[in-house]
C-alpha cells in the first residue's frame, strides 16, 4: 500500500492570516524572534513569553483554513492509513478543517504544558492564568505547549517512522532552514516541493548549494493555495498505482 509523507511549514497557513517571523528581519509581530522564541529568552522573562503566546493564541481564535488545509483534510478523509502528516506549524487550522491524524512536530498552541509531570492540556484561545495549575498533577509550574529553540522537539522521532513507511513525500511551505528537507527528500524516489519561491540549501556550514528544489522530483512553484489542483493530481495519480 502506497503511502505520503507530508511536511507543512508556516507557508501552509500564511494565506489564513498566521504571521511568519522567516519574511520580516527576525521580528515576529514586534517581537525579536531569540526573545520570545529560545530558552534562553524563556529564563531571562517567562512574563514576557507567556504574553506573546497569550497573544498569538487569542489571535487564532479568528483564523479560519484556507483552500490547502481543506484539501489536506479531505485527503486524509478518503485515504485513511495512507497519509502521515507532520506540521511545522503550532495552529490548529489543520483540525479546523477537519483533519484528525496531523502530528505536531513543534507543539500546539491551544495547549500548556506542565513543567512537572509534562502532560499538556487543553486551553483553546484564552489566556494563560498567572495561577494556572496542572489538572493532572497540580502543580502551578505551567508554560505553553510550543517547542523553543535550545530544546529537543520529541515528535521528530516520527519523521523517521514516516520515511520508512512511505514512497512520496510533499513539503508545503517551508524554507527548509528548521527541518532539513533536502536530507528527507534524498530518502524517496518520488517527492513533490509547494513553495512560492526558490529557496537555497545551506550545508551545516553555512555555504549555499544549490537550489532546494532541484532535489524534488516535481516543483510546484506557487503559494499554497494555488497549488491544491496541481499537487491533488500528482498524490491522486501516485496512490492509485
Amino acid at each position: 500500500m502506497h503511502k505520503v509523507m507530508i511536511i507543512s511549514g508556516a507557508g501552509l497557513s500564511a494565506e489564513s492570516g498566521i504571521s511568519t517571523f522567516r519574511d520580516s528581519d527576525g521580528l515576529w509581530e514586534n517581537y525579536d524572534v531569540m526573545t520570545v522564541c529560545s530558552t534562553q529568552g524563556w529564563m531571562q522573562d517567562r512574563q514576557l513569553v507567556t504574553d506573546f503566546y497569550n497573544a498569538r493564541r487569542e489571535d487564532l481564535e479568528d483564523k479560519k483554513p484556507n483552500a490547502m488545509h481543506r484539501a489536506l483534510a479531505a485527503l486524509e478523509e478518503k485515504y485513511p492509513d495512507q497519509i502521515i502528516h507532520l506540521t511545522q506549524n503550532v495552529d490548529n487550522l489543520l483540525e479546523k478543517a477537519g483533519a484528525k491524524e496531523v502530528l505536531h512536530l513543534h507543539g500546539t498552541l491551544t495547549d500548556l504544558r506542565c513543567e512537572e509531570c509534562h502532560q499538556t492540556f487543553y486551553v483553546g484561545y484564552r489566556a494563560q492564568k498567572e495561577d494556572e495549575q496542572c489538572p493532572h498533577c497540580g502543580s502551578y509550574s505551567v508554560r505553553h505547549n510550543v517547542v523553543m529553540f535550545g530544546e529537543s522537539a520529541p515528535m521528530y522521532q516520527h519523521i523517521y517512522r514516516a520515511i520508512d513507511e512511505s514512497d512520496l513525500f510533499i513539503a508545503i511551505g517551508t524554507s527548509g532552514q528548521v527541518i532539513d528537507i533536502v536530507a528527507l527528500v534524498q530518502e524517496f524516489e518520488h517527492s513533490i516541493l509547494v513553495n512560492p519561491k526558490q529557496e537555497r540549501h545551506t550545508t551545516g556550514f553555512g555555504d549555499f548549494e544549490k537550489n532546494i528544489d532541484a532535489y524534488f522530483e516535481h516543483f510546484i512553484q506557487a503559494k499554497a493555495t494555488d497549488a491544491v489542483d496541481e499537487m491533488l493530481e500528482y498524490i491522486e495519480e501516485h496512490l492509485g498505482r
